[in-house]
């Protein structure tokens, strides 16, 4: 999550020139691994209000997508459905194409953690129950069919030259826990995703969502909630995308 004082002159500057033209803010930050069973506790969390995603990402063997800032997933949801997304990071949302910014698939969103931020924006696709997910990772149907034709031109102007939606490989799945729910005392909701890595490492992300003018403001009440429940607010911000594609990536290169 963004703090004034954590952020550099520079950092600060530059995320105040992005707020105008981005449509929502995430404030983040990772619990560290030792720390969250004292913050499922100390937050209230019930395990077994949570929603179970699938999530796969697709990229060369060697993440050429990844290196290019171009992101490729897609999701099995409990009780909503499938969902695709393709997403650009970092992008300076003032140069975004007014085509793309009045597409309603397409989004802009600053993610802000301890220390830093970035601007991501996204085309995504609800699928729905029978979007077909399960079949795609199965081989029993073309990755491209997830995708919009928006999605598609949208990662044909971005990814790497001669890399097609037939050249990727899957890279998951990873299991994930979501639980939003809305704290007495914070008068904003709360997001917690346990995202579980077949190495058994997992990671613990909280987050909330902001509009733009809010940004310090619900950062500012965001800290002071955690902090006066004892979550760490110190540890180091793990991603969850990248630890993810590394891992898969890490995995395909191993010999049989």
């Amino acid at each position: 999550m963004p703090d004034r004082a954590a952020l550099s002159d520079e950092q600060l500057a530059e995320l105040l020139a992005q707020l105008p033209d981005a449509d929502s803010v995430e404030m983040k930050v990772t619990v560290p691994e030792e720390a969250h069973r004292s913050s499922v506790a100390a937050l209230g969390m019930d395990p077994l209000d949570a929603q179970i995603r699938q999530v796969f990402f697709f990229d060369t063997p060697d993440l050429a997508l990844d290196a290019a800032g171009v992101v490729v997933r897609a999701r099995r949801v409990q009780g909503k459905g499938d969902d695709s997304v393709v997403k650009l990071r970092p992008v300076q949302p003032a140069e975004i194409p007014h085509r793309l910014r009045r597409s309603p698939s397409f989004g802009v969103e600053i993610d802000a953690m301890p220390g830093g931020f970035v601007c991501s924006a996204s085309m995504k696709r609800a699928l729905g129950p029978a979007g077909g997910v399960k079949e795609t990772v199965h081989g029993e149907r073309p990755l491209r069919k997830l995708f919009s034709k928006e999605q598609r031109a949208y990662y044909a102007e971005h990814a790497p030259a001669g890399i097609d939606f037939e050249d990727l490989t899957m890279l998951g799945p990873i299991f994930v826990l979501k639980l939003k729910w809305a704290p007495a005392g914070l008068g904003r909701k709360l997001v917690a995703e346990f995202w579980l890595y077949p190495d058994e490492s997992r990671i613990l992300e909280l987050s909330s969502k902001c509009l733009p003018a809010e940004t310090f403001t619900a950062a500012a009440e965001l800290r002071a909630y955690l902090a006066g429940r004892a979550v760490d607010l110190a540890g180091e911000q793990a991603t969850k995308t990248r630890r993810a594609l590394e891992y898969f990536s890490a995995h395909l290169a191993v010999p049989a």
